[in-house]
């Protein structure tokens, strides 16, 4: 399965860059692909391409914030939820991901 998200807390510092880490690995882990896109105090880091946008499954919003281009998932199944969910639970956060994909097929 190929997931893309983004990552973004209120300072956009620590928790934008754990929560990206940790969702990253457990998507590894658990056999996906996955992308994911920081937005935080230096701006916009590891942009996702159109491309990857299109060839996701699914989206995550790891976010605390309002992001900018959330347009661009306009159409893809989203899941959203505070950084704070994918830095403590991101296997569990992976497994939601994919049942909500197997559902919807």
């Amino acid at each position: 399965m190929k997931i893309v998200g983004v990552a973004a807390c209120t300072v956009g510092i620590a928790h934008t860059y754990i929560a990206q880490e940790k969702l990253e690995n457990a998507a590894k882990k658990a056999g996906h692909e996955m992308a994911v896109e920081t937005q935080g105090t230096i701006g916009v880091e590891n942009e996702l391409t159109p491309e990857q946008i299109a060839a996701a499954d699914i989206v995550i919003l790891a976010v605390d914030v309002k992001i900018s281009g959330r347009e661009r998932f306009d159409g893809k199944r989203i899941i959203q939820v505070p950084t704070e969910v994918a830095v403590k639970s991101p296997s569990k956060l992976i497994e939601k991901a994919v049942e909500v994909v197997e559902q919807s097929v």
